[in-house]
């Protein structure tokens, strides 16, 4: 049988080949582009496992596609297919060709190109697809329609090293997640490399925007403004549709014990507004670095949903489809990774918020669970993100096993 790992036994990717695509011109990449084995034993061992997750009545999951490493989705606008990034340097192609509920094709996305950490995937409203990366932002300006070449047209939004200074790379908190907004603009989360940031650091981070939220123009980078700060990592943002809000997860501080921080999701409703890291977390100060020491600073933004500590909140969409029942309609969706360092793993679900009329959160509830098995405390998958197919189904990444799964609603 095909390993996956095979897929990726493609010619290396040179740095000038941006250049070139840049440039309209072919990159000499071989055009044949092995796909990922949908069908075997891996599948059906992920089939096996969704027998333990439990939904609400009515509800039933099924693997969508067997995809290694997937993180963030964007079901693209047009056709029946999306895109998935990765932590890793692989953007992948999902393709439901004959448009049965099911992937039929799952293949690297423009492999002409070296990808570095490109977690992040999402739209423009005329159908670009942007990809952020560690330290950079593409802009593909047809990748829907000719994702099967391995050379794709490409814009450099942010070009390599230009996102954050690169003396602040780092393997910790580098996944980046993207949205553009009702104002046409791009919204980047960045998150700060450490646990808590050392002081000596928070001039230079609010400066740039890490720990908290940039928008840019989505096609030249321009314009780029910090929009929200005092966020430590956030790993997933969406727009509510309603009011144009933006909301966003929030990754707590580790080694303060099992159960605090509060993991939270908060709302941005005006530019500029300050969300209390690395003062506090939740309802809990910050201790590392002496901030418990400092007076609390004013204007802090209090988040809209505590979660369990630890179990790691990261994609979230607003549910603005019609299949579910209207209970979740306007409401949204979000993802537990799971925890790491907790004595008693917890998370690896799928949560729903419904909203007041107001448009402030509601109440919490726990949708899908179940990758984590309770008798064992083994995760036997790790929820990423959500996001909305066209049909009003719900997709959910999960990274552990390298899958996407499709959640219907049939009374």
């Amino acid at each position: 049988m095909l390993l996956a790992g095979a897929v990726q036994a493609q010619p290396a990717a040179g740095p000038g080949n941006i250049e070139k695509l840049k440039q309209f011109k072919v990159s000499g990449t071989d055009l044949n582009i092995p796909p990922v084995p949908q069908e075997g034993r891996n599948a059906n061992a992920i089939r096996d496992n969704l027998k333990r997750v439990k939904l609400p009545p009515g509800f039933k999951i099924d693997l969508f596609a067997v995809v290694p490493d997937a993180r963030h989705m964007a079901v693209a606008p047009s056709t029946n297919m999306l895109f998935v990034g990765t932590r890793k340097t692989m953007v992948w192609a999902v393709t439901d060709r004959n448009s049965d509920g099911v992937a039929d094709e799952v293949k690297p996305f423009a492999p002409s190109l070296k990808f570095q950490n490109p977690n992040g995937v999402c739209w423009t409203k005329d159908g670009f697809l942007i990809v952020a990366e560690h330290n950079r932002v593409l802009n593909f300006p047809a990748a829907e329609f000719f994702y099967e070449s391995p050379d794709v047209a490409v814009i450099e939004v942010v070009p390599q090293g230009g996102l954050i200074p690169v003396e602040e790379e780092s393997f910790n908190h580098g996944a980046r997640t993207c949205r553009v907004g009702p104002d046409g603009m791009l919204y980047v989360t960045l998150g700060q490399p450490f646990n808590v940031p050392p002081r000596e650091k928070l001039d230079l981070y609010k400066k740039w925007g890490i720990g908290g939220i940039v928008r840019m123009n989505a096609f030249d980078g321009s314009k780029r403004e910090v929009y929200a700060t005092g966020i430590r990592n956030s790993v997933g943002q969406d727009f509510n549709p309603k009011d144009g809000t933006l909301w966003f997860t929030d990754n707590q501080t580790d080694g303060m014990g099992d159960d605090i921080p509060a993991g939270t999701i908060s709302r941005i409703t005006k530019a500029g507004q300050f969300f209390g890291y690395p003062w506090i977390k939740g309802k809990t100060r910050v201790t590392e670095n002496g901030y418990d020491k400092d007076p609390l600073p004013k204007d802090i933004v209090a988040p809209q949903v505590l979660t369990e500590a630890h179990a790691a909140d990261l994609g979230m969409v607003f549910y603005a489809g019609k299949q579910f029942p209207a209970k979740y309609q306007g409401g949204f969706f979000s993802a537990q990774h799971g925890s790491w360092n907790r004595t008693k793993p917890n998370g690896a679900q799928v949560l729903f918020t419904s909203l007041k009329p107001d448009g402030t959160a509601d109440k919490t509830e726990v949708f899908a669970s179940g990758w984590l098995d309770g008798d064992t405390g083994t995760f036997r998958g790790r929820p990423v993100d959500v996001a909305v197919m066209k049909d009003g189904s719900l997709l959910v990444s999960d990274d552990y096993a390298g899958a996407l799964y499709r959640i219907t609603y049939q009374p």
